[in-house]
């Protein structure tokens, strides 16, 4: 089940944040800190999924935008980074050059 999905720049700042469950205001900022620092300090040779407390990150980065999504221990990382790619396709096919 995916927790919540961000889309992030270069600079760590939040452009998009979706939760599906219940996060308090204060503890998303928090949150989104943390996950921000973890996928930003990683090197492109390094795996794109993290283990974070009780769930798992999946991150992509596209130019200077991170799309992270925090999915729960059963989900399958490879669909979830799949979905990620088709998110930003459909994007691009809406908007023209995301």
């Amino acid at each position: 089940m995916i927790k919540f999905f961000l889309m992030v720049n270069k600079q760590g700042q939040t452009r998009l944040s979706r939760y599906y469950e219940h996060v308090e205001i204060n503890k998303r900022a928090i949150l989104e800190a943390e996950v921000i620092k973890n996928c930003l300090s990683r090197s492109k040779d390094e795996c794109s999924f993290i283990e974070y407390k009780d769930f798992k990150l999946v991150y992509r980065q596209y130019a200077a935008l991170f799309i992270v999504v925090g999915i729960d221990q059963t989900e399958n990382e490879m669909a979830v980074y799949e979905l990620i790619h088709n998110f930003v396709e459909v994007l691009d096919k809406y908007f023209s050059r995301v």
